[in-house]
């Protein structure tokens, strides 16, 4: 009773493993001075912006210490 296996109908997406190409893709293009520039300052320009986001935040962001003792300072004035 044991059946033996049929062969697959499609044997050749096996053999697609094996296949190479001989066309090669196109070199890439080297990047002008300019557009490596253009990159450098746009990186910059990013990290510029988010440093400078978070140095105006910080201020915002940090808790007053010295609520208390100004609170208590203008309660005993009157």
């Amino acid at each position: 009773m044991l059946r033996r296996r049929e062969p697959v109908p499609f044997a050749f997406l096996a053999e697609a493993d094996r296949f190479r190409s001989n066309v090669a893709p196109p070199p890439r293009q080297r990047s002008s001075a300019g557009q490596i520039a253009g990159r450098w300052l746009l990186g910059l320009t990013l990290v510029a912006g988010l440093v400078g986001s978070l140095v105006l935040a910080m201020p915002a962001l940090s808790t007053p210490s010295d609520t208390q003792t100004q609170q208590s300072q203008a309660s005993q004035r009157h």
